[in-house]
């Protein structure tokens, strides 16, 4: 069985008329290097009939012509194009999705006698194909109606010609209070810089806060969101005074036609969507509410197994879905540039049996409720092998609880019916932050014999240890104020106080935790040093509170270290040889306190006992 290529179909792709699939030949190809991102590939495509050489390449697709999967004489099939006018007024076909059917070694040479198309759609008259130009099984003619798998920038009326047989289907048409009324709505995935009008149709899934910045450039203000359609999602930011015009426009969870936005290679940095472009409004962005919005999605999920989690490298965005089995209470810790945010940790498992610890951040930790094991799906949600796999919340994740999606309804039943009798397993405190895979359970003897920390690189070990002392000497001091500096103050002894790393005084100051305490376990014991967060983890109080407790009420400052001793915790510690006073010694810091899972602690006893025995 032989199949032709499909005559009419250049022709009718240059006019953005519709063709299902048409098989092409490529004659040629040539790299157009840019300064926006990746390279771009311009094509010539014969339909044996004409040849075009207005044919790009979407740089999703690169890998085939970098991979000589693409050369010319190969014969294709065009899943989806996009036919656009540049803003000089040239027409390209844009290429979003091909196959190659035929290699160009099995097509053995061009085929047919085709004749360059005109962009004026004046064409030479070709010579009659010689028979000989099937290939392998039948492709759809372009004269053929099916559909659309190509959109189309330019308005086209009823009268326009647009090849044998064509059929034309209505377009979506923004309100006519836009500018875009006579513009087919285009899908989200089309989209590209090289395109000059264009209209989109779709539902806010996710809005941040109005962030501001000021750096030597300046400064400003900004905010973004998150918009998706039936083909794909995309985020869109506005700075300064767009951010004043469409802030309070724009409500989470409504649908609205956006046009006349500018688009860039996306900066992975800030967005973990999966698309290669990212959408910056200006002055002359049109945003229009939409009412007919039944048919457009309201989030777009791609969920990763939890158990998959293991196979996956550290820092990759995922989508996650889990029954809430539990959630830590909400605690307050202070940033590296001295801000106070709120934190909550959950504990979500779905049907592969295994959970995960995943850490809700600000007004999500704040406003979480726990308490009825909600389902909770989590949208761009980062992957850490801190103290095992874990999960954290981004600024731009989206947090859902008990969504109205089929994976919840599905999760919801599984668990109520099966899921909550499973004797689940926990890949939080599995492995560690390092690449070696297994977290270096040590005993506290272990570390003292095997004489870890001593050479030239600083060493990580946990242990289960259980606090026997804690000096509360000296472990608070007056800090300065300043968002990025933790240097100690000198009182001034007139209401100031002097931070000699910023040559400045200051009215007031901050208290930070410097804590020393000694933990023991069954084999030894050791001295460890406490930062600000883990001493306020140890301690259960924040550096403020016990400042302010020591100085008005020393009995309930005594109370709070009389309760943290004889607290069993799990210490990832890190030992490092450090000289002071030309003395140098081992030092071993606290980097991370978390509570015993006895269940999971005991299920590692039994593994060694085996091994042991074995």
């Amino acid at each position: 069985m032989s199949v032709k290529l499909t005559e009419g179909a250049v022709e009718a792709l240059f006019k953005g008329s519709e063709v299902t699939r048409p098989v092409l030949q490529l004659l040629n190809i040539r790299q157009i290097s840019s300064d926006l991102g990746p390279p771009r590939f311009r094509l010539m495509m014969s339909d044996g009939l004409h040849s075009l050489a207005s044919f790009l390449l979407a740089t999703q697709l690169n890998r085939l012509p970098e991979e000589n999967l693409l050369e010319p004489h190969c014969v294709c099939m065009l899943k989806r194009t996009v036919t656009n006018t540049l803003s000089d007024g040239r027409r390209v076909v844009i290429v979003m999705d091909m196959e190659v059917m035929k290699s160009a070694k099995e097509t053995g040479g061009k085929i047919g006698t085709p004749t360059p198309y005109n962009s004026d759609g004046k064409t030479s008259s070709p010579q009659k194909p010689a028979p000989s130009t099937s290939v392998s099984a039948s492709p759809p003619s372009a004269a053929e109606p099916g559909p659309s798998q190509s959109y189309s920038r330019a308005a086209r009326s009823s009268g326009q010609g647009a090849g044998r047989g064509f059929m034309k289907k209505t377009p979506m048409m923004a309100p006519s209070t836009s500018q875009a009324s006579s513009t087919k709505v285009v899908p989200i995935s089309s989209l590209n810089p090289y395109q000059s009008k264009w209209t989109i149709r779709a539902r806010v899934t996710n809005k941040s806060n109005i962030r501001t910045w000021s750096n030597s450039k300046g400064e400003g203000k900004l905010f973004s969101f998150e918009v998706v359609d039936e083909s794909g999602e995309i985020r869109i930011t506005a700075f300064n005074k767009e951010v004043d015009k469409f802030s309070s426009l724009i409500e989470q969870g409504k649908v609205y036609y956006i046009s006349k936005a500018s688009l860039k290679i996306a900066n992975k940095q800030y967005s973990t969507l999966k698309n290669d472009y990212e959408m910056t409004l200006h002055a002359n962005t049109s945003i229009v509410p939409c009412t007919d919005s039944q048919d457009v999605p309201t989030m777009q999920f791609d969920f990763v197994p939890i158990g998959e989690l293991e196979n996956r490298d550290k820092d990759t965005i995922v989508d996650v879905i889990g029954v809430c089995k539990s959630a830590e209470d909400v605690s307050r810790i202070t940033t590296k540039n001295s801000r106070e945010v709120s934190k909550r940790a959950l504990n979500l498992m779905d049907t592969t049996g295994k959970v995960v610890t995943v850490t809700l951040w600000g007004d999500e930790a704040e406003k979480f409720d726990g308490s009825e094991q909600p389902v909770v799906a989590i949208k761009g949600a980062r992957l850490s092998d801190f103290g095992g796999r874990s999960l954290s919340a981004l600024f731009s994740s989206t947090v859902m609880v008990n969504p109205d999606i089929p994976a919840a309804f599905r999760l919801r039943a599984w668990y109520d019916r099966e899921g909550y009798a499973l004797n689940s397993q926990s890949l939080t405190g599995t492995k560690s932050m390092g690449s070696s895979g297994k977290i270096n359970w040590k005993t506290l003897s272990d570390v003292k014999d095997q004489q870890l920390g001593q050479g030239e690189k600083a060493e990580y070990f946990s242990c289960v240890a259980t606090v026997l002392y804690s000096r509360k000497e000296n472990c608070l001091y007056q800090a300065c104020p300043s968002a990025d500096c933790n240097k100690k103050v000198i009182d001034q002894h007139n209401g100031l106080y002097r931070c000699e790393k910023c040559n400045r005084e200051f009215p007031n100051f901050k208290y930070r935790l410097l804590l020393s305490a000694n933990i023991a376990d069954f084999g030894d014991n050791q001295w460890v040093t406490c930062f600000q967060e883990t001493a306020e983890v140890l301690l259960g109080h924040s550096a403020e509170t016990l400042g302010q407790l020591r100085d008005t009420d020393e009995a309930a400052f005594d109370e709070v270290f009389q309760k943290a001793n004889f607290t069993t915790h799990i210490f990832k510690n890190r030992m490092k040889l450090e000289t002071y006073n030309d003395e140098t010694r081992v030092k071993a810091t606290v980097i991370d306190i978390q509570p015993v899972d006895h269940r999971e602690y005991s299920r590692r006893l039994l593994n060694n006992i085996h091994k042991m025995a074995s």
